[in-house]
Formats: structure tokens, C-alpha cells, sequence
């Protein structure tokens, strides 16, 4: 069954998703923070992705899949940039944020909860890039911020 576009300005067709793009994702200012949120939907004890709107519209299996393709779509265009452009990304959604920049990388330093970030499929390579960029992006963002680094032997 093909569903119609949702207006006639629209020009994604109406699949999970577009849906997932056109009423989320493209309202998310950054690639970073679309990280966030499609691994948000994502429940730890399962790896599989939870998102009621489109589950009601789609059911569940569709649903997922495309919550799953467009966390690893949205992981592969942060691995694509530049450091330069990664931490330009970066700073978008650490500013979005409600506690103040140099308590959200404080906390990051120590806690690390961008490792779980990448979507189940991600090779190890790109774990280990996406990871090595992360803590280079965080040790510029303490040397900026003025920021301790967790480890006293760094």
C-alpha cells in the first residue's frame, strides 16, 4: 500500500524514514545531536529501536528498520567529516544543552557516554575512529575550557 506524500510541498514519500526525517531528524540542528537521538531509541536490552509514532503508522518491523538505517546513515555522515567539521557539529549540540559547556564535557571525560553511540552494526574500525575522534574533540574542548583531564597521568 503506498501512502500519499504528507502535503503537496512535500517530495519525501511516505515511509518510515522520510517520517523519521521529516518530523524529527531534520529538526535536530546538528549530526551529532541525530546521533544522540537515534541511539536514544535504541533499547540496550534488545538493540532493537522503539519509536511509538511510527510503530502506530508503520508497525513495528518497518519501523525499526528505519530508525536502524538512519542511525547508521547519520553515524557514517559524522564519521565522513573532518575533525574540523566534527567539532563545529559538536559545539552545535553541546550548546543545545541545558548545563553549561565546560560541566557537559567535564562529565563526558569522566563518564563517556558517547561509546555507546554508534549503531550495533559499526565495524570495529569505525568504533575505534569514532571513538579516537571523540576523546581528541573532548581533550580540545578541556584545553579550551580549562577543564581537568579525568585521567591524573594524561
Amino acid at each position: 500500500m503506498s501512502h500519499a506524500p504528507d502535503s503537496p510541498h512535500s517530495s519525501l514519500p511516505r515511509t518510515p524514514a522520510a517520517d523519521l526525517w521529516r518530523h524529527t531528524l531534520s529538526q535536530i540542528p546538528s549530526v551529532f545531536g541525530r546521533l544522540v537521538y537515534l541511539h536514544s531509541l535504541r533499547d540496550p536490552n534488545t538493540g532493537h529501536y522503539r519509536h511509538h509514532g511510527l510503530e502506530a503508522i508503520f508497525g513495528q518491523t518497518e519501523a525499526n528498520r528505519a530508525m536502524q538505517q538512519s542511525h547508521e546513515l547519520v553515524f557514517a555522515e559524522w564519521l565522513e567529516f573532518h575533525l574540523d567539521q566534527q567539532k563545529a557539529d559538536l559545539e552545535i549540540y553541546v550548546a543545545g544543552l541545558e548545563p553549561e559547556r565546560k560541566t557537559v564535557v567535564e562529565a563526558w571525560s569522566r563518564l563517556e557516554p558517547y561509546r555507546s553511540l554508534p549503531p550495533d552494526s559499526a565495524r570495529s574500525v569505525e568504533r575505534e575512529l569514532f571513538l579516537a575522534d571523540l576523546e581528541t574533540l573532548l581533550s580540545l574542548m578541556r584545553n579550551e575550557l580549562g577543564v581537568a583531564s579525568p585521567d591524573p597521568d594524561a
